[in-house]
């Protein structure tokens, strides 16, 4: 006995020869060029926070609150707990598992469980690929905003700029509009919101319509392509580099918070905004939309279905824990929300006190309550331009990490899929600029001056939550029912030593398909086409973008099944049979003083042929 530590043998190699292959497959078959490491996170901490970094967004600050107060308040809090416990945890958990067995990127990682289902992979990315486009557009307007802070008086605090047109408006603190062609109407901020939209002034100089697209912001394109570069440089060298810069962009948010919510909570009118936030009015639970918007609230809140989740969990050690991870995210998530909730409605309870106006007039949702409602607030506070800075800060922060991640995620998909590729050089961060590059070109169509209807496109139909449930509803028979909840509890078991609650085998089984395959038929039954601020009509070319984006994600599960049948050979029975095994290679690998053998994952002989699986085939 030497009493040296000696790793498992699994089929005749070390485990960390393993883990050699899995990170190195390149090098793994003898390649002629080096094939780089696929890397790791150096600690869980990194993972962690890059995790929290992606979930936790801007959606927590300005779509939850509005949610809850606009469907009842406490109550909207029972649908979104129960979909949380039915959806959230159980598709959060699903994927970053997955990601973390395989150890393979959004696309790979649905090849090697299931090939009959890899378009589910190619669906998420196609989501993922629009929502990069068109979510750092956000960071490029809070950039322009955290700019013009940095003065003595806020721009939009008051008139007389050089920007500003006779249709400039002011408000008193009774509400009333004195700066309309230099008059007071004694118009509310509901009347100016109908008649003359707050952004159709410096930031987007909004045009009549999408059919008039209009000059370049050039200012807006200088913070759109800052915004891009900081991106750029978080990601470019892969986990080495995004499990360093998540310790600021994922902490920094929540000093902001906490600061904003203290000065929230003591402002005059603060407790009748945080009651109109939370008071309950449970007959609001017994309409349908209610549960549909907290369904759809928890899977845009958990970047579930973008394949984010899995590329982040495959960086993983094998033996992470990552149930346990996965419960504590949820929660944290969560419970960012709810408190961004208080630090909101405070200053909104503020404003309409110091308007003397209801504050249903000046609650806004998404944009609106980020560059409308809320800077309108501050400016009614001493020392604005400080408090007007460590807001957009905050968003800034919230969605670097949000976006630089999702940037990442996607790039890990393409490199894992040609490994021999992009792991040669600087590739992968030749590939990673390439990508910014494009979706830095089309998101400058964003920043003209009918920019925001395109805008408006892409968050309703490219990214929508109709988008996000159909692809839940496969994920979750997929592995519920064609690789098998039985199986991946035992991959699961193996990786941390114990198996899950029963009740998330349930939930990918029967609860999670069903919930999503609800939610998805309201939302078909139920569409409305997409107007501008509830006036402006798109026109039907509009409308056909709009879907076209849409579709090209959703198509991708249909015709990806289509497509592997076609290219396997054999019967039909035998091509389906064939495509709804595992990769042989797949394998789950002892945990140290577990038995002698690793389970197999693939019960057939490992020998057998899946034609569709190689390198070489031609990806749809």
């Amino acid at each position: 006995m030497t009493g040296e530590k000696t790793s498992p043998i699994i089929n005749g190699k070390t485990e960390d020869a393993v883990d050699a292959e899995a990170s190195n497959p390149g090098a793994a078959r003898g390649n002629d060029k080096k094939v780089n490491e696929r890397g790791q996170w150096n600690n869980k901490i990194e993972f962690v926070l890059s995790v929290a970094g992606e979930i936790i967004g801007l959606g927590n600050v300005w779509r939850f609150p509005y949610l809850c107060y606009k469907n009842g308040g406490g109550a909207f809090l029972v649908p979104y707990v129960i979909f949380f416990v039915c959806c959230g945890i159980p598709v959060f958990f699903l994927e970053t598992a997955l990601g973390q067995f395989t150890s393979e990127g959004g696309i790979t990682c649905w090849r090697k469980v299931c090939p009959l289902f890899e378009g589910i992979g190619y669906a998420t990315q196609v989501i993922e690929a629009h929502l990069n486009v068109y979510y750092v557009v956000i960071l490029a307007w809070a950039i322009f905003y955290l700019f013009n802070c940095f003065t003595t008086e806020l721009p939009w605090a008051s008139c007389g700029h050089e920007w500003n047109t006779e249709f400039y408006s002011r408000f008193l603190s009774d509400g009333r509009l004195v700066c309309l062609l230099n008059m007071s109407l004694g118009w509310t901020h509901a009347d100016l919101k109908n008649a003359f939209p707050p952004d159709r002034r410096r930031v987007l100089k909004i045009s009549s319509g999408i059919e008039h697209v209009g000059k370049l912001r050039w200012e807006l394109a200088l913070c759109l392509l800052v915004a891009w570069i900081i991106c750029y440089f978080c990601i470019w060298k892969g986990p080495k580099s995004t499990g360093k810069v998540v310790y600021v962009t994922a902490t920094f948010p929540y000093f902001m918070l906490v600061i904003l919510l203290i000065r929230g909570i003591t402002l005059p009118g603060a407790a009748d905004g945080i009651k109109f936030y939370l008071y309950p009015d449970m007959s609001r639970l017994s309409d349908p939309q209610v549960w549909v918007d907290a369904g759809t609230q928890i899977f845009f809140s958990y970047a579930i279905c973008l394949g984010c989740l899995t590329a982040l969990g495959s960086y993983n050690s094998y033996h992470n824990n990552c149930y346990r991870d996965c419960i504590m995210l949820c929660c944290l998530n969560s419970g960012t929300s709810f408190v961004a909730g208080f630090a909101i409605f405070s200053v909104l309870g503020f404003m309409a006190y110091e308007q003397n106006v209801p504050i249903e007039m000046v609650a806004e949702s998404g944009p609106g309550l980020a560059f409308i409602a809320y800077p309108k607030a501050v400016t009614m506070m001493p020392w604005a331009p400080l408090w007007a800075c460590l807001f957009f800060m905050m968003l800034i922060f919230l969605g670097l990490d949000s976006q630089f991640v999702c940037v990442e995620s996607l790039v890990t998909a393409v490199v894992d899929m040609y490994p021999k590729t992009f792991r040669v050089g600087y590739r992968r961060e030749l590939l990673i600029l390439g990508m910014s590059v494009v979706s830095f070109l089309v998101g400058l169509v964003m920043l003209t001056e009918g920019g925001m209807y395109v805008f408006q496109l892409f968050d309703y139909y490219a990214a929508s939550g109709m988008c996000l449930l159909f692809v839940a509803i496969f994920e979750s028979i997929c592995i519920g029912w064609i690789y098998g909840s039985d199986r991946f509890y035992q991959n699961i078991e193996d990786m941390i030593g114990y198996k899950p609650i029963f009740f998330i085998k349930w939930c990918w089984k029967i609860l999670t398909p069903g919930i999503c395959t609800g939610i998805f038929l309201f939302y078909l039954i139920k569409y409305k086409p997409l107007k501008y601020n509830n006036v402006y009509t798109y026109p039907d070319w509009g409308y056909g973008i709009g879907w076209t984006m849409a579709l090209s994600s959703m198509v991708c599960i249909p015709l990806g099944i289509v497509v592997k049948i076609w290219k396997t050979e054999g019967t039909l029975s035998e091509r389906i049979k064939k495509l709804m095994t595992p990769h042989p290679g797949l394998k789950m690998r002892r945990r140290p003083g577990a038995g002698k053998s690793p389970y197999a994952v693939n019960d057939c002989d490992s020998k057998s042929k899946i034609s569709t699986i190689t390198e070489k085939e031609t990806h749809f």
